[in-house]
């Protein structure tokens, strides 16, 4: 089932509702094939991966990424009240964290929280391949929150900045949402191990803290760039006062182009 965040604050009212969370994953999954979207949860995850990328990206660039993996626009004879609600309670559910990180440098996550009598360990018929089965394997902690990293992966997938970073500090917070998922290679396989040896994660709780700190530290550590703004160049001196007008007309350049 799912793990709803919890109330929102007073200054975040317009979150997303338990019920809407629900309503939203069903939008969701009325996509018309054959596109193929994200669920509610993986969506959360993308979200944060959209928001601590170190540039602006435009809802209007990342919202087909939502609707289908591969990014392909929807067909101009969707229905348009499904669209219209639907991509309401994402760009609502994406504004309530772009708040919530930037204010409170602190979120709560949309997880999966699986029922007591969920095999958290590989199953017994076999099927412990992660292609088979994406849980097999994982600390049963992150089985719950592999989706979530999941979404968070797909958003950096998409838009490789935040993966280009060569700053330790950025590649150390990765490293930690990563952890989360399947290793590939050996040298996943090995950072894994150092971090459930140096930094083990015992609770669900504790975990999601963690996903949570590693999305504010990338927040922080990409907001200069993110919010960058460039210097215009000029490709003349700037004209003085009493100086003639660049426009050729004869006049000093305050009674002319230089008016307030």
């Amino acid at each position: 089932m799912f793990k709803p965040p919890s109330p929102p604050a007073k200054h975040i009212s317009r979150d997303l509702t338990d019920a809407e969370f629900s309503e939203l994953d069903d939008l969701l999954a009325a996509t018309p094939e054959p596109f193929e979207p994200v669920d509610v949860v993986m969506l959360d995850g993308f979200l944060c991966g959209v928001l601590v990328q170190p540039v602006l990206i435009e809802s209007a660039t990342w919202l087909p990424h939502v609707f289908d993996f591969d990014g392909r626009p929807l067909p101009d004879d969707v229905d348009a009240t499904w669209l219209e609600r639907t991509t309401g309670l994402i760009l609502r559910r994406h504004a309530a964290l772009t708040r919530a990180i930037a204010e409170d440098g602190w979120f709560d996550p949309l997880v999966l929280e699986f029922d007591e009598d969920h095999p958290a360990d590989p199953p017994a018929d076999g099927a412990t391949d992660a292609k088979e089965d994406p849980l097999a394997g994982l600390h049963p902690v992150s089985q719950s929150l592999m989706p979530w990293v999941a979404g968070f992966q797909h958003a950096t997938l998409c838009f490789p900045d935040l993966s280009e970073l060569t700053d330790d500090a950025v590649l150390s917070a990765l490293a930690r949402l990563y952890r989360h998922l399947p290793a590939e290679t050996d040298d996943e396989r090995e950072v894994v191990a150092t971090l459930d040896r140096e930094q083990p994660l015992t609770t669900l709780d504790d975990a999601i803290e963690d996903i949570v700190i590693a999305v504010a530290d990338l927040s922080d550590l990409t907001r200069k760039a993110r919010f960058k703004v460039e210097t215009v160049k000029r490709d003349a001196p700037k004209s003085g006062r009493n100086d003639p007008c660049p426009c050729g007309s004869g006049k000093k350049f305050k009674a002319c182009h230089g008016k307030a």
